[in-house]
């Protein structure tokens, strides 16, 4: 698909900068602009899809753009951020199910290598069931990317780094970003609060949630307020890295439950033992991750403490 001439323009001219005096909505700007080049850098590799890895940066560049552009939205022209923040969600949902795929089938296939050989053709057989969705999700977003809908979103955002315009011009902002990075650590802070005891898994799952907002809101304000917002930065990471794997263990034993009801009331022996020990294999990391979240969060909470 051709390149507009103001996206051209915008990715071939320098990259945004802005002082630590400069407003919130031109730190979004410039945040924005490095987010665009990052996608556009990934994209060919993601098309091509030989390494997984493009397309995991290619999301994460959508993600950061739209969480940055949620945690200013108080310093932002609501009737122009809105509606890119919204264009953003729908890429990011036409990545997703492909690099969820790539996580998990590369999951599933690293933990039977070590398998003996009959227990890995069966272990293959059973993940085997995921290679035609797995199809079907790049054919969608190959078509995503080749559509208008996309070329319009990227001239969106190559306008956003130069125009997105802001409200509140005057303010201090390293005082709004510090106040904002609270705010969103406090919305965590209680949602920890009120947990029971044995967290359901769909709860341990919106809490990584919440630390992601936190973590993003931080990320928009670390050029303003430096090292406590790098460390809290880390921390936040270290907390998300250990709900992720439990999420990922939660995802991986129902999809493996999954794809061995789709062998019947009766599948192969071999199949059912193979589906037997990956779960097991799932269950023993839920369990590890779970005792080991709260530590995160102590060490989350400390270095929250310092911004």
């Amino acid at each position: 698909m051709a390149v507009s001439r103001l996206l051209e323009d915008v990715l071939s001219a320098e990259p945004v900068e802005v002082g630590r005096g400069a407003s919130i909505a031109a730190h979004v700007r410039a945040g924005l602009d490095a987010r665009l080049r990052a996608l556009r850098a990934h994209e060919a590799g993601t098309r091509v899809g030989e390494d997984p890895e493009e397309l995991h940066q290619m999301r994460v560049s959508v993600r950061r753009m739209r969480a940055m552009l949620r945690s200013a939205r108080p310093f932002l022209d609501r009737d122009e951020s809105e509606p890119l923040r919204a264009e953003l969600g729908w890429l990011g949902r036409a990545l997703g199910p492909v690099r969820d795929l790539d996580v998990l089938l590369e999951r599933l296939r690293s933990e039977f290598t070590g398998l003996p050989e009959t227990e890995r053709s069966a272990a293959e057989q059973l993940v085997s069931g995921l290679d035609a969705e797995y199809l079907r999700a790049r054919d969608d977003m190959l078509a995503a990317l080749d559509g208008d809908r996309y070329q319009d979103l990227l001239d969106l955002l190559a306008r956003a780094t130069r125009e997105l315009p802001g409200r509140g011009s005057d303010v201090d902002a390293a005082a709004q970003l510090r106040r904002l990075v609270r705010r969103q650590f406090g919305k965590l802070r209680k949602a920890v609060e009120r947990l029971p005891y044995e967290p359901p898994d769909a709860e341990l799952h919106a809490l990584r949630i919440d630390g992601k907002k936190v973590r993003y809101t931080a990320e928009l304000a670390e050029p303003l307020l430096g090292a406590p917002v790098k460390r809290l930065i880390k921390a936040t990471k270290g907390f998300q890295d250990v709900l992720g794997e439990h999420q990922d263990a939660c995802v991986a034993e129902e999809r493996i439950r999954a794809l061995l009801d789709g062998f019947g009331p009766r599948p192969d022996a071999g199949i059912a033992f193979a589906a037997g020990r990956l779960v097991e294999r799932e269950e023993v990391r839920k369990a590890d991750r779970r005792a080991r979240w709260p530590e995160a969060w102590n060490t989350l909470s400390g270095a929250a403490a310092e911004v």
